[in-house]
């Protein structure tokens, strides 16, 4: 298990969309792994597999209670998302990447979506997200269709290294 290289832009693998996952053996299990220790490493919100330059449908979420941060973050292991739903309740809010270091832009995104996809072991998973949560989400699931934030905004601007990335 280790961190992997976090690609930046221009790099291609980021404009790709991304194949889905059919093999939920060994190989897949070593890339959430390794994708779980650099997301704490580098740490982020969220990652997706075309971050580190594997072009698969996998994403992780980390994110804890926005009412009581005495509860652990929870980590979302998504292979194959989708989002079936979108509220017609939006909000904008600033996002950072770390596909994209330095910049942070104003994004609206649906207040609420529901996800469905799989867990790691393919088992199907349907997630019912609302706030902070559903944004990180909607912004990863962007990552595998070759999305990137800054596509979503004109309002971008420059901020130190050390901020914190959605």
């Amino acid at each position: 298990m280790s961190a992997r290289e976090v690609i930046v832009v221009p790099h291609p693998t980021l404009r790709k969309k991304a194949a889905p996952v059919a093999d939920f053996g060994p190989d897949t299990q070593q890339l959430i792994e390794d994708m779980i220790l650099t997301l704490h490493e580098k740490s982020g919100a969220g990652l997706a597999a075309p971050q580190v330059n594997v072009s698969q449908q996998v994403i992780l979420v980390e994110y804890g209670s926005e009412e009581d941060e005495s509860i652990p973050p929870t980590l979302y292991i998504t292979l194959n998302p989708h989002i079936t739903r979108f509220s017609q309740e939006t909000v904008s809010g600033a996002e950072g990447c770390l596909s994209i270091p330095r910049l942070m832009g104003e994004v609206e995104r649906a207040q609420e979506i529901v996800v469905e996809g799989q867990d790691r072991y393919g088992k199907p998973l349907k997630m019912n997200l609302r706030g902070w949560v559903a944004r990180i989400f909607q912004h990863e699931i962007d990552h595998l269709n070759g999305i990137l934030f800054t596509d979503r905004t004109a309002d971008v601007w420059e901020t130190d290294e050390n901020y914190d990335p959605v």
